[in-house]
């Protein structure tokens, strides 16, 4: 039984002839009349009863006749639904990113997203590391925002973001001053690190040869706790610069560049090579890929501090 079947069975009894539904429906009327013989076929009874030239519709056909009105509404509805998000998309788009990069990152690429899709709702779902794959490589979430590099095969991945990590010290610290920090001046100070994520995993390797000499103070969950603290002159911390923009532009904290070499932190979209998008899905990566080729090569002084802006790209 097919959707044709059904809308010529409902042509016969709003038309109560044959005849006239072959011509509504554009068959003939044998093509009409075998098409119901189907039916009553597969229903195993009579819908009709012939009187003559006159038809009307068994016990059975009066029944049968409301459920296929509503499926054929049911198929109406859903194609309306299905064009209308076409012309409205809706729906919701999952990400999977740190508290940090949602707040210091993205703001812009979500206001951009709500503006242009206001009935599309974006859930970010708060995760770290190597969690974010896991949760893009099971389809719990769409996107993932991330550290690159990211070495999965079945993932798709585009650089969103660059910026450094730097020591966070405040205004009034001993290394405050210096042009740059070796990680062996680091260690003589107490240590608030994050409790994990890509960043400590850097921070750890940075600051290896001196394991024995560290004195981690505190191991704290967000970033936010991180400056506070600092601020607060309870020790130092590692932070990538933009997560401290404002606490570095109003003086609260100088961030000191890392030696021998700049630790460079790269932010990238993540998602699945053999997913299908939805059209708010597609339209994500497309802000997102906007967003990406305006962010500037260099970090701006006004981010940094007084100090040369740095180039890292």
């Amino acid at each position: 039984m097919d959707f044709d079947q059904l809308h010529a069975f409902l042509e016969i009894v709003r038309l109560k002839s044959f005849s006239k539904a072959a011509k509504t429906c554009f068959r003939t009327q044998p093509a009409i009349s075998a098409q119901i013989r189907q039916v009553e076929q597969e229903l195993d009874t009579q819908l009709f009863e012939r009187c003559g030239n006159r038809i009307s519709l068994t016990a059975a056909g009066k029944i049968f006749a409301g459920y296929a009105q509503k499926i054929l509404d049911t198929k109406r509805a859903a194609l309306d639904a299905v064009r209308e998000l076409e012309r409205v998309p809706r729906g919701e788009v999952m990400i999977a990113a740190n508290e940090a990069t949602c707040v210091n990152v993205l703001p812009r690429v979500f206001s951009t997203y709500k503006s242009q899709f206001p009935h599309v709702q974006l859930q970010v779902i708060r995760s770290y590391g190597s969690t974010i794959v896991e949760a893009v490589l099971d389809n719990s979430v769409d996107f993932g925002i991330t550290h690159l590099p990211v070495r999965e095969r079945r993932l798709q991945t585009a650089q969103i973001y660059t910026d450094d990590i730097r020591l966070l010290v405040p205004p009034s610290h001993p290394l405050a001053g210096l042009e740059s920090v070796s990680a062996e001046q680091v260690v003589s100070y107490p240590l608030l690190l994050p409790k994990r994520g890509r960043t400590r995993t850097r921070i750890d390797e940075y600051l290896d040869l001196y394991d024995d000499d560290m004195n981690v103070s505190m191991e704290l969950e967000s970033s936010e706790m991180i400056k506070q603290f600092i601020i607060a002159g309870l020790g130092v911390g590692f932070m990538a610069v933009t997560n401290a923009k404002s606490e570095i532009g109003r003086g609260d904290l100088v961030a000191v560049p890392l030696a021998p070499l700049p630790m460079i932190r790269t932010l990238g979209l993540i998602y699945r090579k053999d997913k299908a998008f939805s059209r708010p899905a597609l339209a994500f990566i497309r802000i997102v890929a906007e967003f990406a080729a305006e962010e500037p090569a260099i970090v701006e002084t006004a981010v940094l501090g007084p100090r040369k802006a740095t180039k890292i790209s």
